[in-house]
């Protein structure tokens, strides 16, 4: 009887000490599952595909080949919030006196914005929004000589579109190099000088170009 009893004793205390044993492994699994990445759950769990990252990058131009074909220029496009600078080249012959020579390099850069982006620049995720076929002019005889007026009313473009434009021709031969640039329409409505700043570039669809009258002629 001793010894039967003795074994049943040694039995539960070895069936106790499994018991023990699993369940002090428990934390231990519960720690690696969450070390694997494995949710401590039993409901799943959908966020969806991770969210797409536009790059706003390409492959570097040959700034000296293009600068043999004609004069190196940039132009503002989007490339998902914001305005990017893009390398172009625009052709001017030389000789051309300044007052002209400003409104040839306007209507290239206006070409320029309206014309979709190239292959590389599409995939990086660059595009415009400016319309194909506008055109500029230089100043009527009361405008300011460094007047650029557009064939469609500045202020009736939308708010990416007017970025581009400012953006563009005030950091270009078009304008006079002080970060801003006077814009008309084809009609008789105020001349205004228009203003690229930091938010203007930072948020073009938001942050419409900051402009003041322009009462002088």
């Amino acid at each position: 009887m001793s010894v039967t009893r003795g074994r049943g004793l040694r039995g539960r205390r070895t069936m106790g000490t499994v018991a023990v044993r699993r369940l002090l492994a428990l934390p231990v699994l519960a720690a690696l599952a969450a070390g694997c990445g494995i949710r401590a759950t039993e409901v799943p769990t959908d966020f969806g595909p991770a969210p797409s990252r536009v790059h706003c990058s390409v492959s570097e131009p040959d700034v000296s080949a293009q600068s043999s074909r004609g004069l190196a220029v940039q132009v503002f496009l989007l490339c998902g919030s914001s305005l990017v600078a893009v390398d172009r080249t625009v052709s001017v012959e030389d000789g051309t006196a300044d007052a002209r020579r400003r409104v040839l390099v306007a209507q290239e850069l206006l070409n320029q914005l309206a014309a979709a982006p190239s292959a590389g620049e599409a995939e990086a995720g660059y595009r415009t929004t400016v319309r194909d076929g506008m055109t500029v002019t230089g100043p009527r005889s009361d405008d300011p000589e460094d007047t650029l007026r557009l064939s469609f009313p500045p202020d009736a473009l939308a708010k990416s579109s007017l970025a581009q434009i400012v953006c563009t021709f005030s950091d270009s031969a078009a304008a006079e190099g002080d970060g801003s640039v006077i814009l008309g329409g084809p009609d008789g409505a105020p001349l205004r000088r228009y203003e690229c700043t930091d938010e203007v570039r930072a948020e073009p669809n938001s942050a419409k170009p900051p402009s003041s009258e322009v009462t002088d002629g």
